[in-house]
């Protein structure tokens, strides 16, 4: 018997599993090293375009930081761990291929909240496959992730049954660049979770964060997967990252 059983029940019936206090010790410090280090790596990217705002990251109060493995080999630590095979076979079942990475950080006292979507939601909205599966979002905070600094909010499946069956429509707001796709807060999970616990969700999951009120930054390092190769409409190029981690129920690549 797997030892995610209760997180493999919940995450098929709701699209969504909280895996508590997985990543510890030494993998939770050397993602939070790494998270300043992209951080810096972002601010630099905005000063030398002399803007504030980069896509969907506003200087101090919120950063996205992308295919943050490629810069930095160490991080293939923890995707290609022995844990992220565990939690995606709990989730995706016998097939994961690594897909996508960032870091995603909010400022202090008052960094943007950002609004309801599903990730596969910005794959369409960015150019993406419309047919895709769904696909993995492990969203790990590297802080106590809570109501006031802007945790995750989530829709369970069992409240928007439309989430389960595929992608909703989304409109792009102005001003943020969010992609939303979808309007009020009946049936939502604040989903609070301590610093080192990996917060599961499939891409058709609905779900939100909030403002951070605190006076310290909120980190969290999301990590993806995919049941398959995605490969985009007409060009049938490969999008993003294909690495495999398990095929057929095995692991088969390793830190």
């Amino acid at each position: 018997m797997s030892r995610f059983e209760a997180q493999k029940a919940q995450f098929a019936s709701e699209g969504y599993a909280v895996f508590d206090r997985v990543l510890v010790g030494p993998m939770l410090d050397m993602l939070r090293d790494q998270c300043g280090d992209f951080v810096a790596r972002e601010d630099a990217r905005m000063d030398a375009l002399g803007v504030d705002t980069l896509g969907i990251s506003h200087r101090g109060r919120r950063y996205f930081a992308n295919e943050c493995q490629r810069a930095q080999p160490a991080l293939r630590s923890m995707l290609f761990s022995q844990l992220m095979a565990d939690v995606c076979s709990a989730t995706l079942g016998d097939d994961a291929y690594f897909f996508f990475d960032q870091f995603v950080v909010k400022g202090p006292e008052g960094g943007l909240p950002f609004s309801w979507h599903q990730d596969s939601g910005y794959v369409v909205g960015n150019g993406g496959p419309k047919d895709h599966k769904p696909y993995l979002t492990c969203w790990c905070p590297l802080d106590d992730a809570t109501a006031a600094n802007g945790t995750v909010r989530v829709l369970p499946f069992s409240k928007v049954p439309a989430s389960r069956n595929g992608i909703v429509p989304h409109t792009r707001q102005a001003g943020t660049n969010d992609l939303v796709g979808w309007d009020g807060d009946e049936g939502a999970v604040t989903v609070e979770a301590a610093a080192g616990s990996i917060v599961a969700f499939s891409s058709l999951l609905l779900h939100a964060t909030g403002a951070n009120t605190t006076s310290k930054m909120r980190r969290v390092y999301l990590a993806q997967y995919t049941a398959e190769p995605m490969l985009d409409a007409g060009t049938r190029q490969l999008r993003r990252n294909a690495i495999a981690l398990v095929r057929k129920g095995e692991q088969v690549t390793f830190a």
